[in-house]
């Protein structure tokens, strides 16, 4: 069975000559199917940029990733459709919840499902049921706008979750939350 995740030579450099950064120097990885994966750093060490890498929001600048065997970047996206990647395959938990704001609590997490060809109230089904899982189903109708900040937390979590896919990148996902909800979600 290949890895979950692998990377070798991992880069990423943000700017150009005297001002260039280098938040990502030569990153190794391999994270086997089931496991279960910390990054701990000081704020500003790479954290970030690496999920976003691995999660095709950024482009790396140099090195190779693969998911389940398939490279997905080797100094080069190998992947024609970067949106049906993190549409099928990655569920992404940003810091910030980035809900769309003029849909309801249901439709920012059937969205993702319905892009992927489920049935709308198959899709809203799911959707309930994820948010219903992270208790936050009785906002269903709630516009974005109306939640707490826990609240869109875990309907962006829920958003991530729906479409149960294979590798979950989560960046500071609990962070919002209080103690108990955290400890639920995880």
């Amino acid at each position: 069975m290949p890895a979950a995740i692998e990377i070798s030579g991992l880069t990423k450099r943000y700017g150009e000559g005297d001002a260039a950064v280098d938040a990502l120097k030569g990153v190794d990885m391999i994270v086997q199917p089931g496991e279960v994966v910390g990054l701990i750093g000081p704020s500003g060490s790479g954290k970030s940029t690496l999920l976003k890498c691995l999660g095709a929001v950024i482009e790396p600048s140099a090195g190779r990733m693969a998911l389940a065997g398939e490279a997905i970047y080797d100094n080069g996206w190998q992947v024609a459709d970067l949106r049906a990647l993190r549409r099928d395959r990655i569920g992404f938990v940003f810091q910030a919840p980035y809900l769309i704001p003029f849909l309801d609590v249901t439709d920012n997490v059937a969205l993702l499902p319905m892009l992927a060809g489920v049935a709308n109230a198959d899709a809203r089904e799911r959707a309930r049921a994820m948010l219903t899982a992270l208790d936050v189903g009785h906002r269903a109708q709630a516009q974005v706008a109306q939640l707490s900040g826990g609240e869109q937390q875990r309907v962006a979590i829920a958003r991530a979750l729906v479409n149960q896919p294979p590798i979950i990148l989560a960046d500071e996902p609990t962070a919002p939350l209080d103690s108990e909800r955290a400890l639920a979600v995880v």
